[in-house]
C-alpha cells in the first residue's frame, strides 16, 4: 500500500503488545540469541535485522511509508526509547 501522506505509522510500546507482536518479538529474540551463541557479532545481527525490517516495510507499505518511519526513529533514539537501561516514568 503506497504512503499517501495522511497515513500514520503507529508503533506499539513493548508493554502494550498484542499476542502476535509479543510472539514475533520472542521469535526474533530467540534468533538473536542463537546468532550470538554462534559468534555472529551484535552489530551484524542489528544490521541484518534493520535491513530485513525495512525491506519488509518497503514491500508491504512502500518506500514513502518506510522513509516516514525511519525519519521518526532519530528522535526516538535520541530520547532513549531504545536504550536498554532506560527507566519509564
Amino acid at each position: 500500500m503506497p504512503f499517501d501522506g495522511d497515513q500514520r505509522i503507529e508503533t506499539t510500546p513493548l508493554l502494550n503488545m498484542d499476542d502476535n507482536s509479543s510472539y514475533a518479538l520472542d521469535l526474533i529474540l530467540t534468533a538473536w540469541k542463537e546468532g550470538e551463541e554462534q559468534g555472529v557479532p551484535r552489530e551484524h545481527m542489528a544490521y541484518a535485522a534493520i535491513f530485513t525490517a525495512m525491506s519488509s516495510l518497503v514491500s508491504n507499505m512502500g518506500e514513502e511509508a518506510a522513509a516516514h518511519l525511519a525519519r521518526g526513529l532519530e528522535r526516538r533514539v535520541q530520547v532513549g526509547e531504545f536504550s536498554p537501561n532506560r527507566t519509564r516514568q
